[in-house]
């Protein structure tokens, strides 16, 4: 069956204190938007649509970013959740399937979670996710009896008997989209708000011999965010969990309250991360790799074998091969290391490429930018560069070829060559001895005056 996901981003989040909106601030590295997107494809939707208001532009772009098909509808005013959904009646005209509505500012919905729901749609026109609440607090409360939901009732307009339920509303429902957009159409706005309540579904369902059913998650899936204050914790949550999962799947940390994945960190099997790692958008770490303490990693690929750091920094472009080694206090930029390369440390290597088995000496630069454009440095395999060389690009250094310590290369090096482009040493024997002589007097003399 064809599902169309309708994400609810228009708030603007008081709470936050924030001229951003609240769905795009981000938990590891990526937008709170982005989570409930990548939660609601595992589902394959035929449609995505996305209900933004305030600064709605930037969320518009972000929703397109993620997902360049993702439908835009814009909610002017905050009339509440059942007015929200409203919303994308026009991009689910003449659609066949199921809408499920999700929540921006609720990032750790779950596959199986979200699966659960399209399953339970066999058995109920309507299908509402909740979950135990271990503190209830004014969480909407589900009636039930058996597995028939049979309301949902607000904390303020529950009975005592009502507010001892612990099965909670997460605001998330399921329903054929036309059922679903005739139901919150008859939704109305008589109460102390004046807003148009998603929940008031349930009632109007029922009322209309319709079914509705219950799906339980944990209470952790549900977390919505409205301070920065939760916004820190949910960053905790998210990096705790991966950092469970990866251990789970074979991956080696040392010392795991230390190491900071991004939501899109990939790392297989039998790689070793030790303390002190941060993981920027776009890394994957092949099976066997070591990351050692201290680096940063940011849009990089490390393949198997490889090592990097302590200390290191691999930005975007970053391409490691199997066994090639970067060490302490090194940069990679948009760079192109091949299979055993060596740059141990003290080296920026910048829109590079550089050929199997080749070693690159400390303090060696790729001097790649000209204040206008970037160019790119080409080392063949087997080269060997040494210590403190500057390779003013663009320019190639062939198979086999060597620089001399402390050079600037500014032209081509062939295959095999040794190139060396250093200035002539000067030695003036006794110069050291009388400059010496000469300051310390000088400062004595500034001293006793």
């Amino acid at each position: 069956m064809s599902i169309a996901l309708i994400i609810l981003a228009a708030g603007k989040g008081t709470r936050m204190e924030s001229d951003r909106p609240k769905v795009l601030h981000r938990i590891a590295h990526a937008p709170m938007l982005w989570h409930a997107m990548r939660a609601g494809q595992t589902l394959e939707p035929a449609r995505t649509i996305v209900v933004a208001g305030h600064e709605a532009e930037q969320v518009a772009q972000a929703a397109h970013d993620y997902a360049p098909e993702a439908r835009v509808v814009i909610q002017e005013k905050q009339l509440g959740t059942a007015h929200a959904v409203a919303q994308a009646a026009p991009e689910l005209d003449g659609f066949e399937g199921d809408a499920i509505v999700l929540y921006g500012d609720t990032p750790f919905i779950s596959q199986d979670t979200l699966e659960a729901m399209a399953r339970a749609r066999a058995a109920h026109d309507v299908v509402v996710l909740g979950f135990e609440a271990a503190d209830p607090g004014r969480y909407g409360r589900l009636v039930t009896e058996g597995d028939t939901l049979t309301r949902i009732v607000e904390f303020k307009d529950a009975t005592d008997e009502e507010r001892a339920i612990t099965l909670c509303n997460s605001g998330v429902v399921s329903a054929d989209a036309q059922t679903l957009m005739g139901l919150v159409s008859a939704v109305t706005n008589d109460n102390a708000a004046g807003e148009y309540y998603l929940p008031d579904i349930v009632t109007i369902a029922r009322a209309r011999g319709l079914s509705a059913g219950v799906v339980h998650c944990a209470e952790a899936e549900t977390l919505g965010i409205n301070s920065r204050a939760e916004l820190a914790g949910a960053e905790t949550a998210f990096q705790q969990g991966l950092r469970a999962r990866l251990m789970a799947d074979g991956v080696a940390l040392q010392a795991p309250d230390t190491v900071f994945f991004a939501w899109d960190t990939a790392v297989g099997r039998d790689a070793e991360i030790e303390p002190n790692v941060i993981f920027g958008p776009g890394v994957t770490v092949e099976s066997g790799a070591r990351i050692r303490g201290f680096s940063h990693l940011e849009g990089a690929h490390v393949s198997r074998g490889a090592v990097v750091g302590p200390f290191a920094r691999l930005r975007p472009g970053a391409e490691l091969a199997e066994d090639s080694h970067v060490g302490n206090f090194v940069e990679v930029k948009n760079a192109y290391l091949g299979e055993g390369v060596k740059a141990n440390h003290l080296t920026y290597l910048g829109d590079a490429d550089i050929g199997d088995g080749s070693n690159i000496g400390a303090g060696t630069i790729t001097c790649n930018y000209d204040g206008v454009f970037k160019h790119r440095t080409t080392i063949g395999k087997g080269a060997f560069i040494g210590s403190d060389t500057m390779l003013v690009a663009p320019v190639t250094v062939g198979d086999g070829a060597m620089t001399g310590s402390g050079s600037v290369i500014t032209e081509d090096v062939a295959p095999g060559a040794l190139a060396l482009g250093r200035a002539k040493q000067v030695t003036k024997p006794g110069f050291a001895t009388r400059l010496f002589d000469m300051l310390r007097a000088k400062k004595a003399k500034q001293t006793k005056g």
